[in-house]
């Protein structure tokens, strides 16, 4: 699985990215965060949970779950669908987006 992607935003805790991932395109946000549902709502606007399309949550405990908890995400969302990746430290958030086509992007 290969991921495509651009930086759409930049957040105080990490980054808005738009990602195509095959035949998969959809806004992912990755930030530095615990694994904690309320903070979900601390940087995704309100427009996303209104816009069509789902909002899939998932938490990035180590940098080693981050290729993992990616395709298992991308696995299960429709196109146009956002993604959340609440990343426990550092090192996560740098797996998480390097899995989605980044580089390095700063948080």
């Amino acid at each position: 699985m290969k991921a495509i992607s651009r930086v759409a935003q930049t957040l105080d805790q990490g980054v808005v990215l738009d990602v195509t991932i095959e035949d998969l395109t959809c806004q992912a946000y990755v930030v530095v965060s615990s694994p904690d549902l309320e903070r979900v709502a601390d940087f995704v606007p309100a427009s996303r949970f209104e816009a069509e399309g789902d909002v899939h949550v998932t938490a990035v405990s180590t940098a080693a779950d981050a290729r993992q908890q990616v395709e298992d995400l991308a696995f299960n969302m429709n196109i146009g669908d956002t993604a959340v990746f609440l990343c426990l430290d550092d090192a996560a958030y740098q797996a998480t987006i390097e899995e989605l086509g980044q580089s390095q992007a700063a948080h």
